[in-house]
């Protein structure tokens, strides 16, 4: 047919797939993948799970893929924090991380079912913030915390220690920081 897109076949797709996300500084949607691919969406759902199944470092994060690019020469600094709020404070959380220069790397709740259950977030600035918040309520989505009345851990990273210690300081003076007491 004149005017169509010919899709892209296999191998050669999840290569592509796999060069554009090496090269992109920004996540990318499924959607967008499959829009440049001419397949669909569960297509390349699948292509990603391929090429995790070949141990290729990427990750699906609520703002699309990521390639995980070798590990830069700066020193991160990392720490799991386990925290309480209702669903209406999770804006509010995660704003007052990213606002003293953490990275939310995930979210992790115990189930009594699944056990542990962990989703990759990847929230660094205000502007993720927002738009994980709004994906949330686009989709009538739940947080994983209200399967745990709240309680959720997260894995932060900072460049130093002192921005890990205000930001764990800022959400223990909301309440929000579970404390081993």
């Amino acid at each position: 047919m004149p005017g169509t897109q010919k899709k892209i076949l296999g191998e050669e797709r999840r290569e592509l797939i796999l060069q554009w996300l090496k090269t992109e500084s920004k996540p990318m949607t499924g959607s967008e993948l499959s829009k440049r691919t001419n397949v669909s969406r569960q297509v390349i759902v699948q292509d990603i799970s391929l090429l995790k199944a070949k141990n290729e470092p990427i990750i699906a994060t609520s703002q699309g893929y990521i390639y995980i690019q070798n590990p830069s020469q700066t020193t991160v600094h990392q720490r799991i924090i386990a925290c309480q709020h209702t669903p209406e404070d999770a804006e509010k959380e995660l704003l007052l991380l990213v606002d003293h220069g953490v990275l939310v790397k995930d979210v992790t709740v115990e189930h009594p079912v699944y056990g542990e259950l962990t989703a990759s977030v990847m929230i660094q600035t205000r502007k993720e913030v927002e738009t994980f918040i709004e994906k949330i309520q686009e989709t009538n989505a739940t947080y994983l915390s209200q399967l745990t009345d709240g309680i959720h851990l997260h894995t932060i990273e900072a460049d130093t220690i002192k921005k890990l210690n205000a930001a764990c300081l800022a959400l223990e003076a909301e309440g929000y920081l579970v404390s081993n007491e």
